[in-house]
């Protein structure tokens, strides 16, 4: 074990994407307004740098929510890390006020994600995977319990630290049908920039897009506007896109209050949430997107000259490669025939599965209580309800929808659900007895 793992923080977060960003500037934040102990905090990021869906920032894409939901508004409207000080910053308030609009391009809000990361870079490693969690031995008498986080650095090889607690944000899981591979042209979304700048455009003659929502629709309207020499398949498994109901009393469903109101609910009041607004961020599209999409299709077949298919009612059975091409078999829901489909590159817009901390915790998962379905329970403040021989705080920025409802994983409720994450931190610092002396927030390398 190396020298650093002699050091206690008070908290490790897993992950640097938005939700762990956050939670640094609430913890910042906190000491800026009270005369107390720093808050000694380190975080891990397996990518080598800053990124938040990269492979995603199609030009012109804009963001689904408003700017206002950012890291911090909610939770903090004068602070400095704001997407409206980023604009300052950026000598662009006034012109983006003149744009009269909530919703920034993806790029843009990018862009302020990268501006804040760069003000907090000292307490953040890159290159740096967290590859598991364990009880650490050996603490003297007096000193509180904490956790041994063994991380595989792309410089060092393996290094050690401690913690009170830990943040786990590591993600989404990207989803894939059964039996389906990635490969050089079969892609998921959450890689599709990435994939498709590896391949010749002039190559792609024919491409399929999988999927009913918004990432579905958005490439889908891409590769229609970069391949004007290629036919365009959209597969999708309803009858058409339906629209996102972002409409004033349905989006109350992502307020802060609404995370109250799942939690203490009953099952019968959680399963009525799902039923009622899965509607306004799953599998779902934006109305212009769709409105776009359905005028193309219309001007084709008035031209007589059609490149926009739309599969609807129609799902993947299965894919085979025969060297560069690529066999898609169809299904129809209609009737239950089967054809096939011969594309040039296949992307999946499947969705995502929720992050799953069980094989990272490794044996200390026997230690976290489950509920009747065998999913984590948590408690309020998003920290995971373990037994008593576990004091040690395990957070999850993601994979409490059960618990939390639909914005455990959002940016829509980012600002409030770190800043309770960062006082429950606190609280239960508070309540412990004497601390053994900690690196201060800068001794987290970054490695990029």
């Amino acid at each position: 074990m190396d020298a650093s793992a002699r050091e206690i923080y008070d908290v490790v977060g897993i992950g640097f994407g938005p939700s762990n960003l956050s939670l640094a500037i609430a913890l910042e934040e906190h000491e800026a307004n009270v005369e107390a102990r720093p808050v000694r905090a380190a975080f891990f990021e397996r990518q080598p740098s800053f990124g938040w869906h990269r492979n995603m920032l199609l030009p012109s894409a804009t963001m689904q929510i408003s700017f206002l939901k950012d890291l911090v508004t909610f939770r903090n409207p004068v602070s400095k890390y704001s997407f409206i000080a980023y604009l300052h910053a950026a000598d662009r308030l006034v012109q983006f006020v003149n744009n009269q609009t909530f919703f920034p391009t993806r790029q843009e809000f990018h862009q302020y994600l990268e501006w804040v990361e760069s003000g907090l870079s000292d307490r953040v490693s890159y290159d740096s995977e967290v590859v598991a969690i364990r009880k650490a031995a050996g603490t003297g008498a007096g000193e509180p319990e904490c956790l041994e986080i063994e991380v595989r650095d792309g410089h060092r090889g393996r290094t050690h630290v401690r913690a009170r607690n830990v943040a786990i944000s590591t993600g989404l899981v990207p989803r894939m049908p059964a039996g389906v591979r990635r490969d050089d042209r079969v892609w998921h979304s959450s890689e599709f920039l990435e994939k498709y700048g590896r391949v010749d455009p002039n190559d792609l003659k024919s491409v399929a897009v999988v999927g009913a929502g918004q990432s579905a629709a958005e490439i889908t309207r891409f590769l229609h506007d970069s391949l004007p020499h290629a036919r365009v398949f959209a597969v999708v498994p309803s009858y058409g896109y339906s629209v996102a109901d972002d409409t004033p009393f349905a989006n109350q469903v992502f307020d802060p209050s609404a995370v109250d109101d799942y939690y203490s609910g009953t099952e019968q009041t959680r399963e009525a949430f799902w039923r009622y607004h899965r509607n306004t961020n799953y599998s779902v599209v934006d109305d212009e997107i769709i409105r776009d999409l359905h005028q193309r299709s219309y001007d084709e077949d008035v031209r007589n000259d059609r490149r926009l298919h739309f599969l609807n009612l129609t799902r993947v059975d299965d894919v085979r490669r025969t060297g560069t091409e690529i066999r898609v078999g169809l299904r129809s829901l209609i009737d239950r025939e089967t054809r096939a489909l011969d594309v040039d590159a296949l992307v999946f817009a499947t969705g995502y599965d929720a992050m799953r901390p069980t094989n990272l915790l490794g044996d200390l998962d026997r230690h976290c209580l489950r509920d009747t379905a065998g999913r984590h329970r948590a408690e309020r403040d998003y920290r995971l309800v373990t037994t008593p021989e576990l004091s040690c705080g395990i957070y999850l920025q993601g994979g409490t929808e059960h618990t939390h409802g639909l914005t455990s994983s959002l940016l829509s409720n980012v600002a409030i659900r770190s800043g309770e994450i960062a006082d429950s931190i606190i609280r239960r610092r508070a309540e412990d007895p004497e601390h053994r002396p900690a690196a201060s927030l800068g001794t987290a390398r970054r490695t990029a």
